[in-house]
């Protein structure tokens, strides 16, 4: 596999699942309807980091959809020169002003949290939660349609805040603890893309093969045709990532040919 390739990385992006099917914390989600993968068109990202790279896939998803008619993205809301937040983007959907915020996530699920499926799923440097990430936008992302400083960008597109709908469009590619195959009941368990285990558990995978893609390349499917190394090889890489609390993503091709999405964890 090439390295920050676009297109694998945007096919990646375009056939995950939706994390939500129904109103979640009295937000609702959007749903996009995936069909046959479509070129990506823009060329002009290759220096983007992983988060802006996906709002530019979620533009050009949405530009496909017959419905959608896109009246401004990235909109910086300022009062005076300071800006105080951003909305994701303000749209027409079936018929219908909608402002919408845009969300891609990688979580691992750790049932040593809470007591529900959302407090469970955390970053893999546990620095970021679903549930903290749904609180913000309920309680900071969306209000900031409602805020006075949003008024001038409402009026020069013509838009009245009584008429226009909040969605959230959450994406996101759950990771499991080894061996765990319960099934989900609130999150669609067609998010779940691999699993994760702790350094100390490495001496499990001894006669597997192992890849690890760039941060970019993390939206990508496991390809078979990769330089894969061997357990030795990619040893030494993963000691000093263990010894600075890292926890990479990593492709794993087992003997029989199984390949693996998967994270190993310092924790």
């Amino acid at each position: 596999m090439l390295e920050d390739d676009l297109q694998t990385q945007f096919n990646g992006f375009y056939h995950t699942p939706h994390l939500f099917s129904e109103e979640i914390m009295g937000m609702s989600p959007l749903i996009t309807q995936v069909n046959q993968t479509p070129k990506f068109q823009f060329e002009s990202i290759k220096n983007l980091r992983l988060g802006q790279r996906v709002e530019r896939f979620v533009s050009q998803e949405l530009l496909l959809v017959e419905s959608i008619k896109v009246l401004a993205e990235n909109c910086q809301i300022q009062n005076e020169k300071i800006t105080i937040g951003e909305l994701d983007g303000l749209y027409i959907i079936d018929g219908t002003p909608t402002h919408l915020e845009i969300q891609f996530k990688f979580y691992l699920y750790d049932e040593s949290l809470g007591e529900t499926e959302i407090e469970r799923c955390i970053g893999p440097m546990r620095k970021d939660s679903l549930v903290e990430k749904l609180t913000k936008l309920k309680e900071k992302q969306l209000p900031l349609l409602y805020s006075q400083y949003t008024e001038p960008l409402l009026q020069k597109l013509q838009l009245d805040t009584e008429q226009i709908k909040q969605k959230i469009y959450f994406k996101a590619q759950i990771f499991k603890p080894l061996n765990n195959n319960n099934l989900f009941k609130t999150l669609n368990n067609n998010c779940v893309y691999g699993f994760y285990f702790n350094y100390k558990d490495l001496g499990k995978f001894r006669d597997c093969k192992f890849y690890k893609p760039i941060k970019v390349d993390w939206l990508a499917n496991v390809n078979c045709n990769t330089e894969w190394q061997t357990f030795e090889q990619i040893l030494p890489q993963l000691k000093i990532y263990e010894t600075e609390k890292y926890a990479p993503l990593l492709w794993l091709k087992k003997p029989n040919g199984e390949l693996h999405k998967c994270f190993v964890v310092p924790w």
